[in-house]
């Protein structure tokens, strides 16, 4: 098949997505958190993962090592593909978030300007101001015992409250 019979240029009347990865890297019991600056537009002052945009040359896999890569300064293992999320956030272009876990045996993290990055036990990070998806997904995430991705609608109620909905 040729580029042109792909269909990409087919965008008319269809909903577009943006491609972004999430990441938490394990290090024993404890999972790598970064404590959004409270600069960033994107959940400041906030608990997550680290991830990005997926670059145009990069596969999901290759995004989520380089943005560990960058953000924490750790060369990681066993990265997997633990969740693919459909995010509708109401307007014409949404996100598509692979959620990935990687092990570290190092826990030596580097700065970065996209916040600070806490080690925290896997038993006490729902006491943490954590996105809003984070207490519904992480513990799940974090106790898969399957290696088959969960895969996750994301939208928004009339009062902006998060819905999600989980395939079977």
């Amino acid at each position: 098949m040729s580029a042109n019979e792909q269909g990409a240029d087919a965008t008319q009347n269809r909903w577009l997505t943006i491609p972004r990865t999430l990441c938490f890297v394990l290090n024993g019991s404890d999972v790598l958190l970064m404590k959004r600056a409270p600069h960033k537009r994107v959940f400041p002052n906030r608990y997550n993962g680290v991830g990005g945009h997926i670059e145009r040359n990069e596969d999901p896999l290759t995004s989520a090592k380089r943005e560990i890569l960058e953000e924490t300064g750790l060369a990681v293992n066993n990265v997997q593909l633990r969740g693919v999320y459909n995010i509708d956030v109401g307007v014409t272009t949404g996100i598509v978030l692979f959620v990935f876990t990687a092990k570290s045996t190092s826990r030596e993290v580097t700065a970065n300007d996209e916040g600070t990055l806490h080690w925290i036990p896997q038993s006490d990070v729902t006491q943490y101001d954590l996105v809003e998806d984070l207490p519904i997904i992480l513990p799940r995430i974090l106790n898969m015992d399957s290696l088959a991705p969960l895969f996750v609608h994301v939208s928004y109620d009339d009062h902006d409250h998060i819905m999600m909905r989980f395939a079977d």
